[in-house]
């Protein structure tokens, strides 16, 4: 394969570029990475211009509950016997018992009191090794049962409790199953397949729709946030697959987070390599820094006084000239 022999450049964001053999050596680099794996990255030329896609792993970085939509567009539920009924929404058996509805996907019953950094699947792609599933959602979904009321026999305070933690944890996520408000848990993984010509805002509207997430693509946005604690927000300008391109394959370096735009501030580089330092460690920075401080003052101090009195010298010298003569 060709890397090489080009020489125009590449948009990669508002007033932004790079040259095409440039991002072409950091392909290489990321497809070398993820050799094998379903996370390597195509390129072609549409009518002269560069084009890459693929899969790009994107981690929920959410603090607050999103809302899904309370059915599936795909999903068909059978109309009631009569409208009028009771039971409107239910199927029934022969003799009137309610039946479990066969359309419920297989969900993974875990503790209803799990913490919100439990692994969901697909947290492990982006690592050597792994073969994360292509495109495959990790928010597994559940019909609303929203107005719907089930006749049956009473049950038990155990299956209640089990019941419960059936609709409320899904794979390690906080889910309302009858609300549909959802928090994915912090630092799980999904992904969505993207090209080099796909802005911020497009890329948000896509993963917001793979999930049937109901809330506006303009209350989140995008950040590279590196393990030493620097953020950085991509603008409606950027272009999010090249961004990773250029920032490395490797994501225990930095891992692209989807965040709500009014929660989190981009962290510079100067301000992150401080920002893990315990409180000790900045202190002797402070002590140093003003120990310093008082050193150039004193310099400047001295400087100036000899200055000075060197113009003070120099002034008598003048006033006891004429008089001299």
């Amino acid at each position: 394969m060709d890397y090489g022999g080009c020489e125009y450049l590449v948009p990669c964001g508002k007033d932004k570029y790079i040259s095409k053999n440039e991002l072409l050596l950091h392909l290489k680099t990321y497809n070398i990475y993820y050799e094998g794996q379903n996370l390597q990255l195509r390129h072609r030329e549409e009518e002269g211009e560069l084009i890459v896609e693929g899969l790009l792993n994107i981690s929920w970085g959410l603090r607050r509950p999103i809302r899904l939509q309370m059915q599936d567009d795909n999903q068909r539920i059978r109309p009631p016997p009569s409208s009028s009924s009771w039971h409107s929404g239910c199927n029934l058996g022969a003799h009137g018992s309610v039946l479990k509805p066969s359309t419920l996907p297989d969900i993974q019953v875990t503790d209803g009191e799990a913490k919100p950094n439990a692994e969901a699947p697909g947290s492990g792609a982006g690592k050597p090794g792994s073969d994360p599933p292509e495109e495959t959602p990790q928010l597994m979904r559940t019909r609303s049962d929203v107005g719907v009321r089930r006749r049956g026999s009473a049950r038990t305070p155990s299956e209640q409790r089990r019941i419960r933690r059936h609709r409320f944890s899904i794979n390690g996520h906080f889910y309302n199953h009858k609300t549909s408000v959802f928090t994915p848990a912090y630092g799980s993984v999904t992904n969505v397949r993207i090209n080099s010509t796909m802005t911020t805002p497009q890329v948000l509207k896509l993963l917001l729709n793979k999930f049937k997430i109901e809330n506006s693509a303009e209350e989140f946005a995008l950040y590279i946030v590196h393990t030493s604690g620097e953020k950085q927000k991509l603008r409606a300008s950027d272009y999010p697959l090249i961004a990773r391109i250029l920032q490395g394959p490797c994501e225990q370096v930095s891992k692209v987070f989807l965040m709500e735009k009014d929660q989190v501030e981009e962290v510079t580089y100067d301000v992150a390599q401080y920002i893990k330092f315990e409180m000790p460690v900045l202190r002797s920075f402070i002590q140093k820094l003003e120990e310093e401080e008082d050193r150039e003052v004193k310099k400047l101090m001295r400087k100036y006084s000899i200055l000075r009195l060197m113009i003070e010298q120099r002034l008598e010298e003048i006033s006891e000239g004429p008089t001299a003569m």
